[in-house]
């Protein structure tokens, strides 16, 4: 007899449209109906990140505070999180490790139990459960993807192409656990499962060389470790503490070109 080894406990709410339940649509969404139609904004960043800057280059500190961090604040403004994480109480631990520890009490409630399986960490994608699909495009911050030149660039109204029938994405997590947390999500109508690939890790990675910032973030967990939807997803923060690992490797290690 099969023992299936489950956990009963309270999910993290990632998007607003997580605890809805329905399938329907009648509203912009990241599906099949909605998203290769849409005009979302689209940050293409060079294929070789190793190539000098060119004259028409983005400025350096543009990805993060004017467009990231700036897309982020406004959805502030419009109210889709569900707390806010700049009043949760934050401290430095004392020590050489200088661990950063936070009292965030929106996090976890008013959610809804729900049963994980925790015996495997690789499980298929299940399109009846909640997944990235479905959720609403005020939660998108814009399309995020490989723009095969010489630099980057960014377009605030980018109609879907033949080519991009699937789309890299990055939207807000509105519980989030630091300012200027966002979800980026590979190629979202493929329905990946939770499981890191290189094609993907390489995407997260160029996103956080656009950033060029040591305070920007870059997170992963699976199933089994806290991940609540099984739709392939890494995590992004901006941090104003630098974590031991930046303070004793200071030097950046150049990334692969994408092909």
């Amino acid at each position: 007899m099969e023992m299936k080894l489950t956990i009963k406990r309270v999910p993290t709410v990632l998007s607003n449209y997580q605890e809805e339940g329905g399938g329907g649509c009648g509203r912009n969404c990241l599906g099949d109906c909605c998203l290769p139609v849409s005009k979302l904004p689209l940050y293409a960043f060079k294929a070789d990140p190793k190539k000098p800057a060119q004259d028409d280059e983005l400025p350096t500190e543009f990805f993060l505070n004017s467009l990231l961090l700036a897309q982020w604040e406004d959805r502030v403004a419009r109210g889709l999180f569900r707390y806010d994480v700049t009043a949760c109480e934050t401290k430095v631990i004392p020590g050489e490790l200088g661990f950063v520890a936070q009292l965030n009490e929106g996090r976890h409630l008013k959610k809804r139990p729900t049963e994980f399986r925790v015996d495997r960490v690789l499980q298929p994608f299940d399109s009846a459960k909640f997944n990235f699909t479905k959720v609403g495009q005020e939660e998108v911050l814009f399309r995020f993807g490989n723009g095969g030149g010489g630099s980057s660039y960014f377009l605030e109204n980018a109609p879907s192409t033949e080519g991009d029938h699937a789309p890299s994405v990055v939207a807000i997590n509105v519980s989030p656990i630091e300012y200027g947390h966002v979800l980026l999500i590979p190629r979202v109508l493929d329905r990946l499962p939770q499981q890191i690939d290189p094609e993907s890790f390489l995407l997260a990675l160029h996103m956080a060389a656009e950033a060029a910032s040591p305070y920007f973030r870059l997170g992963y967990n699976s199933l089994g470790a806290f991940a609540t939807i099984n739709h392939l997803h890494f995590q992004h923060t901006t941090c104003q503490y630098l974590f031991l690992l930046r303070r004793r490797l200071p030097r950046r290690s150049p990334l692969p070109s994408v092909r």
